[in-house]
């Protein structure tokens, strides 16, 4: 009988998570531009929307904490996973819905299905994984989970722009809600290629029980939250920021107490774990920038003029950000036409053509034909399809001369790698002279093909990562640390983004990032001989 090179379950997992990235990075991709309509949105100004969306995704990437811990103790992954989706799916449908109230409402069931599917689905592909059969191919195969992801992340955005434009922000909505129900019938319709992996692991008289975990854990995160909201001041950015930040430290102390109350043979792989947990939190601070500070460079420092060639399509898909020009204008249009907030007050954004070559601007009264912004968000799942099936190639490269780095060694490189990538953006910032002329999209494309090629020896690492090493008991609540690490990391992306506007050379901040990127390489580097050694010991 001829070997597989990977379990039948893949696919189905594959498109599973596909589609459900579609339908999450289509609500992500035009949540803020929602918020700031004055016509059909809720007329937010940018420091509120900002702040809604950061805490929003922070929780998003917290509640995998929660759901992986029931998943392994109680639920099971595939109730979980079906749970979660559904939640999710109602919550994309309820936002089409106009009104503050519901969209709160909408927001907590997307925090919370994320919750349960996330954790669960990757844990469910570890298990699949954890056979000789396979075992050697397990970071292939997570590579190859990682692409579905970013597929329906690139899709997403080009959906969403034509659907808004076409018909409005509801329809994009229900698109997203429509992608996760598909998510979910593919998923149902694989359960006997994966069915024989989802074994509930009960508490044993080693483990807090869920009781205690909420009692002590959670609900003082509760109160810690509480408490940093309600600070005098704000200490990091805003009071939202310091809640979410507070609520932390007891989930945080959970972890350090797993990992002491851990007997010694499962001390070591934990202590591993968290680690690099703590390590890679740098790497989602400066990455999650996407939705802000690059869409900020992308909005108001790229030429994003639509090639002559091209535009006819582009307004036949409904993709056209039309800019009109008005000669010294200082009434300032976004992408929506928007030039008036809640109070009908004129808002003051940069305008388009206040760094735009005079030779480049057109005539009064006519206007420029331009990239949607949030169509730029493709650009990163772009180069994640387009460069997964090279590093898979390269790493099988190595391995067949077995010179293949260790999962550890990757994520280490991957941090060095995104580091560099910030050095792309310092390049477009003496480009464009600090912003006075517009850079080409070259710069910013080039920069997202670096840190996409970092992301690729780290993301997908790390969820493979943490199915090799923990306790088959611990799994999917292994997997939500990992997931508060990028929970903590996309908060401190938004306190990043909040010293832009401080900056009045914009090369330093690059520069920051990419200070704070190496400061974190450096430590994972020195951690590498110890970290090697655990995983040369436990995952073979």
């Amino acid at each position: 009988m001829k070997q597989r090179k990977h379990p039948k379950a893949l696919p189905f997992l594959f498109f599973s998570e596909m589609w459900e990235r579609f339908g999450y990075y289509l609500m992500i991709g035009i949540f803020t531009l929602y918020l700031k309509d004055t016509v059909d949105g809720f007329s937010m100004t940018e420091a509120e929307a900002s702040d809604l969306y950061g805490t929003f995704i922070a929780f998003v990437f917290l509640t995998p904490f929660v759901g992986g811990l029931l998943a392994d103790r109680v639920i099971g992954y595939r109730r979980s996973i079906i749970f979660g989706g559904f939640l999710m799916g109602v919550g994309y449908c309820l936002m089409s819905i106009h009104d503050l109230n519901m969209l709160y409402l909408s927001m907590l069931l997307v925090i919370l299905g994320n919750g349960f599917f996330k954790p669960n689905i990757s844990t469910l592909l570890g298990n699949l994984y954890n056979n000789e059969e396979y075992k050697s191919r397990k970071d292939e195969g997570y590579n190859i989970f990682y692409m579905g992801i970013n597929i329906g992340a690139f899709v997403c955005n080009f959906f969403a722009a034509a659907l808004y434009n076409s018909i409005g922000w509801g329809a994009a909505f229900i698109a997203a809600g429509v992608g996760m129900f598909i998510g979910i019938v593919i998923f149902w319709a694989g359960t006997k290629h994966f069915k024989h992996v989802d074994v509930i692991k009960p508490a044993t008289g080693k483990d807090m029980p869920l009781l205690q975990i909420f009692g002590v854990i959670l609900l003082p995160a509760i109160g810690f939250g509480l408490i940093g909201y309600f600070l005098p001041e704000p200490i990091v950015g805003s009071r939202s920021t310091d809640a979410f930040l507070f609520g932390c430290i007891p989930v945080v102390f959970f972890y350090g107490r797993l990992l002491y109350k851990s007997p010694p043979e499962e001390k070591r792989p934990i202590a591993a774990m968290l680690a690099i947990f703590g390590v890679v939190i740098a790497f989602w601070a400066v990455f999650k920038q996407n939705g802000s500070t690059l869409s900020t460079w992308a909005d108001r420092y790229t030429d994003r003029a639509i090639p002559t060639a091209m535009l006819p399509t582009m307004k036949t898909l409904h993709l056209v950000d039309t800019i009109p020009y008005k000669k010294d204008s200082v009434v300032v249009m976004d992408h929506q036409f928007r030039t008036a907030d809640k109070n009908h007050k004129e808002i003051s954004y940069p305008n388009y053509y206040k760094n735009l070559k005079d030779e480049d601007k057109p005539k009064e009264g006519e206007a420029v034909y331009a990239f949607n912004t949030n169509i730029f968000q493709s650009v990163n799942p772009f180069w994640v399809v387009a460069l997964t099936p090279l590093i898979l190639a390269f790493f099988a490269f190595l391995k067949r001369r077995k010179k293949e780095p260790s999962t550890p060694t990757k994520i280490a490189f991957g941090l060095v790698i995104s580091a560099l990538s910030c050095l792309v953006m310092v390049g477009a910032v003496y480009a464009s002279q600090n912003g006075a002329i517009k850079s080409s999209a070259w710069w910013f494309i080039s920069s997202y093909a670096v840190i996409t090629i970092g992301e690729l020896f780290l993301s997908p690492m790390g969820l493979s990562m943490v199915s090799k090493l923990s306790p088959p008991r611990l799994t999917a609540l292994m997997m939500g640390g990992w997931f508060l690490a990028t929970s903590i990391g996309n908060k401190l992306s938004g306190v990043l983004s909040s010293l832009w506007d401080g900056y009045e050379n914009k090369q330093n901040f690059f520069y920051v990032n990419f200070i704070l990127l190496g400061a974190a390489a450096l430590l994972m580097f020195a951690m590498l001989k110890w970290l090697n050694k655990i995983f040369k010991d436990y995952a073979g």
